[in-house]
């Protein structure tokens, strides 16, 4: 019997050629599919590639990724091939004229990782057939068969230039004794959470077609996320809105209070006990209950 070219059945490889031929279509919005066997970070790829000149579109995802960061410079970590591990290109500031999208001004760019949030709920619930929520501002949370949260995934955007990095890394097949150990919201996967789907190839396809229909709507608007229903939508999977939060503030005390919407710059309104409302435009949310 011949031998397998990777360890873990379980966890076949991605097949680049299959994702090309799907993803990068004539008037699609991605031009590049590349995967990679391992990187230190898909994010670093890609805003390197971005100083070079890329244009947008470019995806690059790893098989193992050896130096993943999330928020905060926090490590992401996971086994090879258990995961989506994955960054593109943008270049939201870029007018397109053969699209008719004009180009979107900064102050609107922070949309992109909560828009990018959306998308994957969408392909979480889809594919993999588990219930998706997202905790404000980057992390994608799913339910298990006991009811309890965890975290799945976590999104990652980076400024480079006039390009914007958005990095995803979802768990899909990772098991419970892989996961890391957390101080706040238990880290989980679809596996974990039971979902019967462990094909990563449809999960990717979703995924990507799922954000190329929003970051189109999004552009075609000139980065209104009402005006493309974005905004709505994001409030509706937010499961953040309505609870008793602490917000780790990057310069200042903690924030207390239930928050209570999400603006339409993207910012998490909070409730004080005070009655005062405030806008969060940066911050780590505790869910207290």
């Amino acid at each position: 019997m011949a031998s397998s070219p990777y360890a873990d059945l379980d966890r076949p490889p991605l097949d680049a050629r299959a994702l090309q031929r799907a993803l990068v279509v004539p008037g699609g919005m991605w031009h590049r599919i590349d995967v990679v066997a391992e990187t230190g970070s898909t994010n670093a790829d890609v805003a390197q590639a971005a100083r070079q000149g890329a244009g947008e579109g470019l995806v690059v995802v790893a098989e193992r990724q050896v130096a993943g960061r999330g928020r905060r410079s926090r490590e992401w970590v996971s086994p090879p091939r258990a995961g989506l591990t994955l960054s593109a290109l943008l270049r939201p500031g870029v007018a397109d004229a053969e699209r008719g999208w004009q180009a979107a001004s900064q102050r609107s760019w922070g949309w992109l990782p909560l828009l990018a949030g959306v998308a994957l709920a969408e392909a979480v619930q889809r594919v993999a057939e588990r219930e998706a929520a997202l905790k404000w501002p980057n992390d994608l949370l799913v339910t298990g068969p006991d009811g309890g949260e965890g975290k799945a995934a976590g999104i990652l955007a980076e400024v480079a230039g006039d390009a914007v990095v958005l990095g995803i890394g979802l768990n899909v097949t990772t098991r419970a004794e892989e996961l890391p150990p957390t101080t706040g919201l238990p880290a989980t996967s679809l596996r974990v959470a039971g979902s019967g789907s462990a094909d990563r190839d449809p999960l990717l396809r979703a995924l990507l077609r799922s954000f190329a229909r929003w970051y189109g709507g999004w552009r075609e608007t000139g980065g209104d996320a009402e005006l493309c229903g974005l905004l709505e939508t994001y409030r509706r999977t937010c499961a953040t809105i309505g609870r008793d939060v602490r917000v780790l503030l990057p310069e200042a005390d903690a924030l207390v209070g239930v928050a209570t919407t999400v603006d339409g710059d993207g910012q998490l309104v909070v409730r004080t006990a005070d009655g005062v409302q405030h806008r969060v435009s940066a911050g780590d949310v505790l869910h207290v209950r």
